[in-house]
């Protein structure tokens, strides 16, 4: 990328976006050599916790994203999966929330569905919202009030009701808990890049996407902007919208759908 942007405290997102979407596909660029499509990563392999996997990729692709984007706006905080919690954040108004990978598992075992997550935060909402899936050559946008976007097409979920079956995707006990209430529904296979799970309800290829508890921050914020400017929502089951930047930054289970459809989808989750 060329020489730090320079920007106001309040910077303007149309002006801060095309230089995050450049920073998006740079990182794309840098895991690829890692991916082996249907086989296992060349990269090295880790686990942190008990389950959770870590490659070599997905901390090459945050030092690049978090020079990048701190050079962008040095006044924001940083979220990110693969950097040590600063609670300086906490303090800032706006705040960088990424994960360099949203589906590390995927990624590490050759399957397509991942994708680099950016979003940027402002006093816990995202103003702008990048996701980039490079396998499927799909770079998702939106910027808060001003729309969302696929590949520079605008999307824009139909006012029109949704097909006899719902088609839904999710972790299997929570599909089954809607199906019980809504009745028959078409299942989907389950997506497992949470962000992009989100992000194909906001194009309409999924009606609706449930999310399981303890989900982050860096899982959901740029979805969570790309679908509610498209015309849907994402919301926990007590109807709230997630907060960001929070000093735990993790929600409890959570439903997205287009608007038109939430009332409904809502109330038999919480049935």
């Amino acid at each position: 990328m060329s020489g730090p942007m320079l920007l106001p405290s309040s910077p303007s997102m149309s002006s801060l976006a095309p230089a995050v979407r450049e920073a998006a596909r740079q990182a794309g660029e840098l895991a690829l050599p890692y991916f082996r499509s249907g086989a296992q990563t060349a990269a090295k392999l880790w686990y942190k916790g008990h389950s959770s996997p870590v490659t070599e990729a997905d901390i090459a692709l945050d030092t690049f994203l978090k020079r990048c984007l701190t050079e962008l706006l040095p006044q924001a905080g940083w979220l990110s999966e693969e950097t040590a919690d600063d609670p300086s954040r906490l303090g800032q108004s706006h705040v960088w929330i990424v994960d360099p990978i949203d589906g590390t598992r995927a990624f590490a075992t050759g399957h397509p569905d991942w994708a680099i997550s950016i979003a940027l935060v402002k006093d816990g909402a995202p103003v702008l919202g990048i996701l980039h899936a490079p396998i499927h050559n799909r770079l998702y946008e939106a910027r808060s009030g001003e729309g969302a976007w696929c590949n520079g097409e605008r999307l824009h979920l139909s006012a029109a009701e949704a097909g006899s079956r719902a088609r839904v995707a999710g972790p299997k006990p929570l599909v089954d808990r809607l199906e019980r209430r809504l009745g028959p529904v078409e299942r989907l296979p389950k997506v497992p890049s949470l962000a992009l799970r989100l992000a194909r309800v906001a194009e309409g290829s999924i009606d609706v996407g449930l999310v399981s508890a303890h989900a982050q921050d860096w899982d959901i914020a740029a979805a969570d902007l790309i679908l509610r400017e498209a015309g849907g929502c994402l919301t926990e089951l007590d109807g709230s919208t997630p907060v960001y930047n929070k000093p735990q930054p993790s929600h409890d289970e959570m439903i997205a759908v287009a608007s038109r459809l939430h009332p409904r989808a809502i109330g038999a989750m919480r049935a």
